[in-house]
């Protein structure tokens, strides 16, 4: 399982109103997915990034693809316009956005640009159906596990173009946990036993996706 903390040295992602950068957010939270799931002997676990420093999005997705991941979760602490807007929410790859907030939160992940054609033939590729199924089933069931522990967006399953989930053959999603330009999530956010509580809730979004996967029951 490769876990993609987003961001990291000179791109320090979204600041929260009292300072709290993205980059160190993502990449707390995934230190503390990679021990609740090693902490059950059945995965061996990689992140993009230990410490703060820049890794390409490319190379994001080159590392899923050289390690052979059988999953691959990006995870973020995005911002949003609207202060209100809290709750986490899972994205999927698709050419085109499944709304407007999703489109522009793609293009700012994505540097500012658009994603570019190659999408087109990633999705073509994903062999084909079968690895977008296996994504929508893992946000589905990290969705589920979420609303259960945790503020969610309202319609909190969404897809978009965003470069780093351009894995081919890999099942990916991108995780936003929360908004730093919420203040109830951005303090959340600040604190390791909410980071906890996400880690628990995508572990176990994720044991259900690999028992699925084996023909052990319903993800």
């Amino acid at each position: 399982v490769i876990l993609d903390p987003g961001h990291g040295g000179r791109d320090p992602g979204a600041t929260g109103g009292t300072g709290t950068l993205e980059k160190d957010v993502t990449l707390a939270s995934a230190q503390s997915l990679k021990a609740a799931l090693e902490g059950a002997g059945r995965y061996r676990v990689e992140l993009t990034r230990t410490g703060d420093r820049t890794v390409p999005r490319e190379d994001r997705v080159d590392i899923a693809r050289e390690l052979r991941a059988s999953l691959f979760l990006s995870m973020h602490a995005d911002k949003v316009a609207d202060p209100s807007v809290r709750g986490a929410s899972v994205y999927t790859l698709a050419k085109r956005a499944s709304d407007e907030e999703t489109e522009a939160l793609a293009e700012r992940e994505n540097g500012g640009a658009p994603g570019d054609d190659q999408v087109s033939e990633i999705l073509a590729n994903l062999a084909a159906r079968e690895n977008r199924a296996a994504s929508s089933r893992i946000a589905h069931r990290l969705v589920s596990d979420f609303e259960g522990d945790l503020p969610v967006l309202p319609s909190p399953e969404r897809h978009a173009n965003f470069t780093v989930l351009h894995a081919a053959n890999i099942p990916s999603v991108l995780i936003e946990m929360g908004f730093l330009s919420n203040p109830a999530d951005e303090a959340a956010l600040n604190e390791p036993s909410h980071r906890d509580l996400i880690a628990r809730s995508i572990a176990r979004a994720v044991d259900a996706w690999f028992a699925s996967a084996r023909g052990m029951g319903p993800a």
